[in-house]
């Protein structure tokens, strides 16, 4: 593969066959979650972003429905089992500086309420916990600032 300028954008090209890859946005499947006044975020573990907060949310599988991937990806990073009542937003999060061989990803954001399971940090992320609008930690993603930025509006 070597990289070639292909409709309007450097791409990687295949010399002798001459596939084009095309590095298409990966669509995430994110949840939000409020009960009264509070939201649910959970502290990644793993870059990018390490070390702040986001929406449980998670990369859709090939072949897996996004409302589902949104449900699993809640339950292993938050132990909780949740149900999708709605769709809140979708969004596009552009490549992040210093990650750009990751691309950009469209997040499908569903707002859901839980129905079981009980909250404890797993999977990917140190921690997860409630957070009211006047304590918000130092948040990651532009989907989660505009879920967040959406949810006071309504307040």
């Amino acid at each position: 593969m070597k990289d070639q300028f292909v409709f309007g954008q450097v791409r990687r090209v295949c010399p002798s066959c001459g596939y084009i890859h095309f590095r298409d946005p990966k669509v995430a499947a994110v949840i939000f979650i409020r009960e009264d006044d509070h939201v649910l975020l959970v502290k990644r573990s793993l870059p990018p972003e390490q070390g702040k907060w986001a929406l449980p949310a998670g990369y859709v599988n090939a072949g897996e429905d996004p409302a589902q991937a949104a449900i699993r990806e809640t339950e292993e990073e938050t132990g909780l089992k949740v149900e999708i009542v709605g769709l809140r937003d979708v969004v596009f999060n552009p490549p992040r500086p210093g990650y750009l061989f990751l691309g950009a990803t469209i997040a499908i954001i569903y707002e859901a309420r839980v129905i079981g399971g009980k909250l404890c940090a797993q999977d990917d992320v140190d921690d997860v916990d409630w957070f009211t609008h006047d304590n918000l930690p130092e948040i990651a993603f532009a989907s989660t600032t505009k879920a967040i930025y959406h949810w006071l509006a309504e307040e």
